[in-house]
């Protein structure tokens, strides 16, 4: 069995995805939070505050720097290499109208900066995260096998 089997995975089983495939979605959709989150937030408490609040550890301060980097080198460059320039740009127009059709079924107002950078934050770590999945999936349903 794979370390972060997919979707795709349990398709041919009836009763839907097995908690594995659940837990690798649900792994790789929190760690994109985690990155788009840790690099901004609006609550004031992420690595963008931390730099501008001055004072500090700059050693510290650079590392975490080169960590966010590499994890969204990581998440761009993985998705990019699995969904492609077209995917990347329909999956984000697929969550971007998403969102536009649940804020205005619910009849949110867009006023909230704070409200918006959540809302576009979440839809960035679904994208990312969508990235990191679909060759896995794609490999699943097709057969075929990405090599780099």
């Amino acid at each position: 069995m794979a370390v972060w089997p997919s979707l795709a995975a349990s398709a041919s089983c009836p009763s839907g995805p097995t908690w594995e495939v659940r837990l690798a979605i649900l792994a790789r959709f929190v760690f994109a939070l985690a990155v788009v989150f840790g690099t901004y937030n609006p609550e004031g408490v992420s690595y963008y505050h931390w730099l501008r609040q001055g004072g500090g550890s700059l050693p510290l301060k650079a590392f975490v720097g080169v960590v966010l980097l590499i994890a969204w080198v990581l998440l761009l460059k993985t998705a990019r290499g699995s969904l492609g320039t077209l995917g990347l740009v329909l999956t984000g127009a697929f969550f971007g109208t998403l969102t536009w059709v649940v804020m205005s079924f619910a009849h949110l107002e867009a006023h909230s900066g704070r409200a918006i950078t959540y809302v576009v934050g979440v839809a960035l770590a679904a994208v990312l995260s969508v990235g990191l999945g679909w060759s896995r999936t794609r490999q699943k349903l097709t057969g075929q096998v990405e090599v780099d």
